[in-house]
């Protein structure tokens, strides 16, 4: 395991990734450090999760917008 994101993770590298990071927090019997260590890559694939969703939200909004605006115009 990586201690940062170094290359670029789809949605679903980074989601699964983040589950397998909470089932070991979640087992225990992890020194203090590497239960630091786990959190804190488990924070960061939290926030490339964050930015894919944010990304796919706005991908939808300028999809409906742009949707409004033909209707609003035909």
């Amino acid at each position: 395991m990586t201690s940062k994101v170094d290359e670029p993770l789809s949605y679903e590298q980074a989601r699964d990734e983040l589950i397998e990071v909470v089932r070991r927090l979640e087992a225990g019997g992890t020194s203090l450090e590497e239960s630091l260590a786990l959190w804190e890559r488990g924070e960061e694939l939290a926030k490339v999760c964050r930015r894919w969703l944010e990304g796919a939200r706005a991908r939808l909004d300028a999809a409906l917008a742009e949707e409004e605006a033909a209707e609003d115009a035909g």
